[in-house]
C-alpha cells in the first residue's frame, strides 16, 4: 500500500506538477497521466478529496468494493480511507475528465471549517454511494471548484485562505443539499433497501443459532446490504423516520413478543435465544420499547 502524507508526495507519484499550495490543490483529471499498472495499487491519503469526474476503462476499488466511474459522480474521501485503481483493459484507451480538490487537514487549522467539516455525513459514505448530479448541479459544483483553482493559482495574500475556506464550505453545503435531493428522488430504491433490510433481519432473528451469533450490529447489517452504516441510516431516516439500530430493535422486540406469547420458555431463556448475554439488558430494552417488562407483557396473555 502506498501511503501519501503530503500533497507533494501524491503529485509526484501521479506525475503531476508540484502543487501551487502545499496544503491544497485542484487537479484536472483529464490532464493526469494514467499509470499502466495491471493490478490496482492500494493507496491511502492523509488528506480530504472531493471529486466530480468520469473515467472509462479504469478499474477502481474503494476498500474491497468495485466501483464504476463511467457516469459523472461527486464523491468524497476523508483522510485514511483506502482506494485503488488500474487500467481495466490494456487494449482500450483510458478516458477521463473532471476535477479533484485535495485538502490537507492542516489547511483548515484555525478556521470555522475545522470545526464543522466532519459533521457532513458524506465523509462516511462509501465511494459507491457517491452523488449523481444533474447537468445544472454539476455545473454549480464545477464552477465552485474552478473558483477554488483560480484562487489557488493566483497571488496568495491575507484574504486567500478565508476566501478558499468559504468556497469549500459552499461546495460542501451544495453537496449536502444535492444528497438530500437524491434521497428524496430515489424513493423506489429507498423502499427496496428497506425491504431488503426487513428480510435480512427477519432471517437473522429466525436463525436457529442466534444465541451463538449474538445480536446483529449496524455495521454487519450495512455490509450485508453493501452500504455504509451512515448512508443506510440516512436512507432509513428519510423513509421511515428511524435509523438502522431502531429497525434492529423493532425486529428484536417483535421476535421477543412472539416467544413471550406463544412459548413456555422463561424470560432468561428467551433473552439467551435472542442473543443477549445478560437478562437485565434484555429486560431494560424491552421495557424501553414497550413500556412493559417481559413478565408484565406475558401476564397480559394469561
Amino acid at each position: 500500500m502506498r501511503h501519501f502524507k503530503t500533497l507533494s508526495e501524491f503529485h509526484e507519484f501521479a506525475q503531476l506538477p508540484k502543487p501551487q499550495h502545499p496544503l491544497l490543490s485542484v487537479v484536472d483529471v483529464g490532464a493526469v497521466p494514467h499509470r499502466a499498472e495491471a493490478e490496482p495499487t492500494p493507496m491511502l491519503l492523509d488528506f480530504y478529496a472531493i471529486s466530480v469526474k468520469r473515467m472509462r476503462n479504469v478499474s477502481m476499488k474503494y476498500g474491497q468494493q468495485p466501483f464504476d466511474f463511467n457516469e459523472g459522480i461527486l464523491s468524497f474521501m476523508a483522510p485514511s480511507q483506502v482506494f485503488s485503481m488500474a487500467v481495466a483493459n490494456k487494449a482500450e484507451a483510458v478516458e477521463k475528465s473532471g476535477w479533484v480538490v485535495y485538502i490537507h487537514p492542516d489547511f483548515l487549522w484555525n478556521t470555522s471549517l475545522a470545526r464543522t467539516i466532519k459533521q457532513y455525513d458524506f465523509w462516511d459514505y462509501s465511494l459507491s454511494e457517491g452523488l449523481f448530479l444533474s447537468a445544472r448541479e454539476e455545473a454549480t459544483i464545477t464552477n465552485i471548484i474552478l473558483a477554488i483553482e483560480q484562487e489557488c493559482s493566483g497571488t496568495i495574500d491575507r484574504f486567500s485562505k478565508q476566501i478558499i475556506i468559504s468556497q469549500v464550505e459552499g461546495l460542501l453545503n451544495y453537496a449536502d443539499r444535492f444528497y438530500h435531493r437524491q434521497f428524496i428522488t430515489r424513493e423506489k430504491a429507498n423502499h427496496q433497501v428497506l425491504e431488503r433490510l426487513e428480510t435480512l433481519l427477519h432471517q437473522y432473528f429466525a436463525s436457529p443459532n442466534l444465541a451463538e451469533r449474538g445480536l446483529p450490529t449496524v455495521q454487519y447489517v450495512a455490509e450485508c446490504l453493501n452500504l455504509s452504516p451512515k448512508y443506510l441510516s440516512n436512507i432509513l431516516r428519510l423513509t421511515t423516520g428511524q435509523n438502522t439500530q431502531q429497525h434492529i430493535h423493532a425486529q428484536l422486540i417483535a421476535k421477543a413478543k412472539e416467544k413471550l406469547s406463544t412459548t413456555t420458555l422463561t424470560v432468561s431463556e428467551i433473552a439467551y435465544e435472542l442473543g443477549f448475554e445478560h437478562l437485565p439488558s434484555f429486560s431494560k430494552l424491552f421495557k424501553t420499547k414497550t413500556n412493559q417488562s417481559p413478565v408484565e407483557f406475558r401476564a397480559s396473555f394469561t
